[in-house]
């Protein structure tokens, strides 16, 4: 799990150097991380396995807006409308190839509404768990599915 920029744009930048330096890659990403993935699978054409994904990240994150600091580091940085707006430039409208993606929701995600994630990857290998939460309870019940589904041959 890399340590990401806030910033899409040097975040995107950062995974592709990672995904070109590995290739064939496999993805697994949650939340922000499933939508970051979901851009870099249709563009690399590899597998990506989504964990809640986040769908429409740019929408209804105002509070988001002015200094944040990293949970982990401490660090703070300024995040303005036009980081936001840099997130709809990696948002994939229509999934060219559904079966490239494994998808976990859980319906009690208490950060993201996972009604949407449901509607956008409804034609991939989808998994939807009553209750839970953000951080997937039980996450762990499912590596071996993840991992014959990112090496299963295509």
């Amino acid at each position: 799990c890399p340590f990401l920029s806030p910033f899409p744009d040097k975040a995107m930048a950062q995974l592709e150097s990672l995904v070109q330096a590995h290739a064939p890659t496999g993805l697994v990403g949650s939340s922000m991380g499933g939508f970051y993935a979901t851009w870099l699978a249709e563009k690399y054409r590899c597998r990506a396995v989504l964990v809640n994904p986040a769908v429409r990240p740019w929408l209804g994150r105002d509070y988001l807006l002015g200094e944040q600091a990293n949970y982990h580091t401490g660090e703070v940085h300024l995040i303005e409308q036009r980081h936001l707006d840099q997130l709809q430039a990696y948002d994939v409208a229509n999934l060219s190839v559904p079966d490239s993606f494994m998808v976990l929701v859980q319906e009690g995600d208490e950060v993201l509404d996972y009604r949407m994630a449901v509607a956008k990857y409804a034609a991939c290998r989808l998994i939807v768990e009553p209750e839970g939460d953000h951080g997937f309870q039980g996450y762990e019940r499912y590596l071996p599915a993840i991992v014959d589904f990112l090496t299963a041959a295509r």
